[in-house]
């Protein structure tokens, strides 16, 4: 029977990217599927994504999200000191070096979050979906709202109008940990663009076309350079068997 308390239109979204012991990736992903999905739906939060990161066989990419940041923290303090963590939570944290790799973010605007539907989401066991996700995150500068209205106002309606429509358009939640048992980044500032194609030759043909539109390449990306911290840097995952987002 499918969870009842999932949240299908988060408005508070973790993205978490864990670096993991060799080759010990598909044991996590095996036991994270089977163990850690409904579990966690069951306490009033959404597992939205799972997914291999195709540049690091070590590296784990997953996504959850909440309704707000009070019902973050009720659903994480009862997962995590409930009885599901205490058994299988050794054995999960025993293929980790690292999990701190977190940024806590919401919706970019309205309308520009996750819809899921947790009833749809396949058994354990399911075969992995041949789709190719692409996270692309730019970071600005803390407490400045340029780059990230560049990124909803300029780039984003290029993105609808040249190749499929993004998943979600995030950025960055400013409210303050309520949970420092989980640490998250902290003087982050980031917008996060994920979409989804059949095929990675999907996703070159997609930049190519936002590349070349003349708006972007007149006039939004050289505003965006002028005020980003970092080059944007692109997550490219394979959805695993049960991730919601494909």
């Amino acid at each position: 029977m499918p969870p009842t308390h999932a949240v299908d239109h988060p408005g508070v979204i973790e993205l978490r990217q864990y670096t993991l012991r060799p080759g010990r990736r598909d044991e996590l992903i095996e036991l994270f599927d089977r163990e850690f999905v409904e579990t966690q739906e069951e306490t009033g939060m959404v597992v939205l994504g799972q997914f291999r990161d195709l540049d690091d066989p070590d590296r784990f990419v997953w996504l959850r999200g909440f309704r707000d940041m009070t019902a973050r923290h009720h659903a994480l303090t009862a997962f995590y000191g409930g009885p599901v963590w205490a058994e299988h939570g050794p054995r999960a944290n025993a293929t980790m070096i690292d999990s701190d790799d977190v940024l806590l973010l919401r919706p970019l605007t309205a309308g520009t979050g996750f819809a899921v539907s947790p009833a749809e989401r396949p058994r354990p066991g399911a075969p992995e979906p041949e789709r190719f996700v692409a996270a692309t995150l730019w970071s600005f500068p803390p407490g400045r709202h340029d780059g990230l209205d560049l990124v909803r106002d300029g780039l984003l309606p290029v993105f609808r109008e040249t190749g499929p429509a993004p998943l979600a358009a995030l950025a960055t939640e400013p409210a303050p940990n309520t949970f420092p048992r989980l640490p998250v980044r902290t003087s982050e500032n980031v917008a996060v663009v994920l979409t989804s194609y059949p095929d990675e030759s999907g996703h070159r043909r997609h930049l190519a076309g936002v590349g070349d539109h003349p708006l972007v390449r007149d006039a939004l990306l050289p505003a965006v350079e002028g005020v980003r911290t970092a080059a944007p840097r692109t997550l490219r995952l394979a959805p695993t068997g049960r991730s919601l987002i494909r």
